[in-house]
């Protein structure tokens, strides 16, 4: 029970269950598909009627009457016309369609109850051991993923062996809705997406657009600090540089479509790397000057599907820490740790400490370059690997086909795992811009490559930061570190001098003047989780002072100014992430 199989079979034996009981319920309901996934289950229905909150309720009803029951799952084996056969006819179309498309002669059947269902298993062993579950939410789906085929209705669901362990992960996503970033994003005046601008396509807000430049500024200094030269290169470009980078073949249904220029097509870029090959290729280089490190924030464009748009986290319009390393192979080893250990420093400063890494390899099948390259440069990762100290996983088979790479995720404050960096090999586009350097012969030999993004993208890393933070954002990263409050009219020329004096030592601030009680003041600055709010009354008026305030509730008393500062001053470091 303790394994993580044993779960996923728990998982899926209750979709089953749930299946069960939305066809007795609802008996017009259509079946498609029932797998277990990372936190639960799902399964897709086709139905006329929309399922309401209140059909949820009556379907967990009715699931607990099949678990009292204690069905076996039952399985038979059936030949694959029988199967078509039986399903077909009781109008089961996505049955009799997946039965259709199987190969083998023969397949496997599970009844439990009065629900019979197409499944390869296996299953636990009756519906009376899915004691513990919760049906979460319904949402939209296609079959087969196709947007031009029907939409189904999905209904999610969670399912554990103990009450406990089903408690602990409702509070877990109670939790994760209370941090759901485009709530913040709404509260805290971040950033909005409208359908007037377009799904997918972020608009930052004042404060959004600061936070976004703090992060810029950081991640710039940190590039330049590590030998990183920063370029700058166009939203669109000829269709013809995508044609010799491969994406045209291989990209073109997350591209959009060529807008013609003078009579040439030209795309709006889903990525950054050809351009900077570009770069490369202004001029000869000497292995003297390897390796070289180009590192841009630029901003790409991909299409995704309506549905599967969220937030910052699944956007159309986002922007990629990109980095890319030319480098000769004999240092390639070298150069892994290098960017391994920026990624984990900068991940760190950020405030995340907890990773789960995997080194993936060579697909089984579709891949560019020789064997022996592959495993000379999954080699040189893993020793890198090796030497950061670092457990990792293998993750076999699961590197892009133009290289192995490695994939770092983060954990947050509430236990999720999140993909974030991301450093991978290339094969590939070296070959295809031809690119070279003079090696120590005088001739020219072909160098790697590395692709890397630390963060993945600004927008999705700023995602993850607000519900890592819960909107508490540390102090070096506030948009709005200080808001200094008067209490009356006799304070408001004290409060612009204190208001100046921070400004003149880079402290972020705001002064609230409003017409309003005090206590109305503090209420409505702390809810914008602002880190620090000051006041000033008559009293710290007359002795060159401000009562302080920090971020939850914490009340520091009355301080003199200079101190004030000094205090702000040693608590706006990047790193730093506690008041």
């Amino acid at each position: 029970m303790k394994e993580e199989k044993s779960l996923d079979t728990l998982r899926h034996s209750t979709a089953h269950i749930m299946a069960a009981a939305v066809t007795e319920l609802f008996p017009e309901t259509k079946v498609a598909i029932g797998p277990s996934i990372e936190d639960g289950f799902y399964y897709d229905f086709d139905r006329p009627e929309p399922f309401t909150p209140e059909d949820l309720v009556k379907i967990e009803e009715k699931m607990k009457e099949i678990v009292k029951a204690n069905y076996p799952f039952e399985c038979s084996s059936v030949s694959k016309s029988d199967a078509v056969k039986e399903f077909t006819s009781k109008g089961e179309k996505y049955k009799s369609e997946i039965a259709s498309g199987i190969t083998d002669d023969k397949i496997t059947i599970y009844k439990s109850g009065n629900f019979t269902d197409l499944c390869r298993g296996p299953h636990i062993a009756s519906t009376g051991e899915a004691k513990n579950f919760k049906l979460l939410s319904v949402a939209g789906a296609y079959w087969r993923g196709d947007s031009s085929k029907e939409q189904l209705q999905r209904i999610y669901g969670t399912a554990f062996w103990t009450k406990e362990d089903l408690k602990d992960y409702l509070t877990k996503i109670e939790e994760a809705q209370k941090r759901d970033h485009r709530k913040l994003g709404k509260d805290l005046d971040l950033f909005s997406i409208s359908d007037a601008v377009g799904g997918g396509l972020v608009l930052w807000h004042p404060k959004g657009a600061l936070l976004r430049n703090i992060i810029e500024n950081y991640w710039k200094q940190l590039h330049l600090d590590n030998g990183y030269d920063l370029l700058l290169t166009p939203h669109i470009s000829s269709e013809e540089l995508f044609r010799i980078s491969g994406h045209l073949q291989t990209y073109s249904e997350n591209m959009y479509s060529a807008i013609e220029i003078e009579g040439n097509p030209y795309r709006v870029k889903p990525m950054n790397c050809p351009m900077h090959l570009m770069v490369y290729k202004t001029r000869l280089h000497s292995y003297r000057e390897l390796p070289i490190r180009y590192a841009e924030l630029g901003t790409v464009y991909r299409f995704e599907k309506s549905g599967v748009l969220h937030g910052l986290l699944r956007v159309r319009g986002f922007t990629q820490d990109d980095g890319h390393v030319i480098v000769a192979p004999e240092e390639l080893e070298e150069e892994m740790l290098r960017v391994f250990n920026m990624a984990i420093n900068l991940l760190k400063t950020f405030g995340f400490n907890e990773y789960k890494i995997y080194l993936a390899t060579r697909p089984e099948n579709k891949y560019v370059g020789e064997i022996s390259d592959w495993e000379k440069a999954e080699n040189s990762i893993k020793n890198a690997l090796e030497k950061t100290g670092y457990e990792y996983e293998v993750d076999e088979g699961g590197g892009a086909f133009y290289g192995p790479k490695i994939d770092i995720k983060i954990k947050d404050a509430i236990g999720r795992l999140w993909q974030c960096s991301t450093i991978q090999f290339d094969f590939n586009l070296p070959e295809r811009f031809d690119i070279s350097y003079v090696d120590t012969t005088g001739k020219k030999a072909r160098p790697y490559m590395i692709h890397r993004a630390l963060m993945g993208s600004l927008e999705r890393f700023i995602g993850v930061l607000l519900e890592h933070y819960a909107g508490a954002l540390p102090l070096w990263l506030s948009p709005e570190q200080v808001v200094v409050a008067n209490i009356n009219e006799n304070q408001i020329e004290y409060c612009k001098t204190v208001v100046k004096k921070l400004k003149e030592n880079a402290i972020r601030v705001r002064f609230d003047d409003r017409n309003e009680k005090i206590g109305h003041k503090i209420r409505e600055n702390a809810m914008q989780k602002v880190p620090y709010i000051i006041v000033a009354g008559d009293k710290e008026k007359d002795i060159d002072s401000v009562a302080v305030r920090a971020r939850g509730n914490k009340d520091l008393g009355v301080i003199k100014i200079d101190d004030f500062i000094n205090l702000v001053k040693s608590k706006n470091v990047p790193g730093v992430n506690e008041l």
